[in-house]
């Protein structure tokens, strides 16, 4: 199931906030994504009505095996897209700010292929 951009973004983000803070509430989205409050309110009323998230009674979110998925497979292909872009001469900068894009339009083929490639490359 393909969902949108936005939607891989917040997600992508709940992982990496869950690895490095170990517990997310919907402020620190927020503020990592530069959203307001309420817009990053009313998607997670959403991600959690479609079963990606689960919030508990303090009001800390987590993703549930379906949202951790997507997280995951926006995450690797995000990291992969890095690894291609830096080692072709891209700046770790760039690379980053490309991959952000990228992630989310790659066809599965061409992002299986280029794994394919980087793995044989190195």
């Amino acid at each position: 199931m393909k969902i949108q951009e936005s939607a891989e973004n917040y997600l992508e983000t709940i992982l990496v906030l869950t690895e490095s803070k170990g517990k997310v509430r919907a402020i620190d989205i927020a503020n990592e994504l530069g959203f307001s409050k309420p817009s990053v309110s009313v998607a997670m009323k959403q991600f959690r009505e479609n079963g990606y998230i689960k919030v508990d009674e303090e009001g800390y979110i987590t993703l549930t095996v379906q949202g951790e998925k997507i997280a995951k497979d926006t995450y690797n292909r995000h990291l992969v897209l890095i690894n291609f872009l830096t080692n072709i001469g891209v700046s770790e900068d760039t690379a980053t700010k490309d991959a952000c894009r990228i992630e989310h339009v790659i066809s599965e083929e061409t992002f299986k292929k280029l794994k394919e490639y980087l793995k044989n490359g190195e």
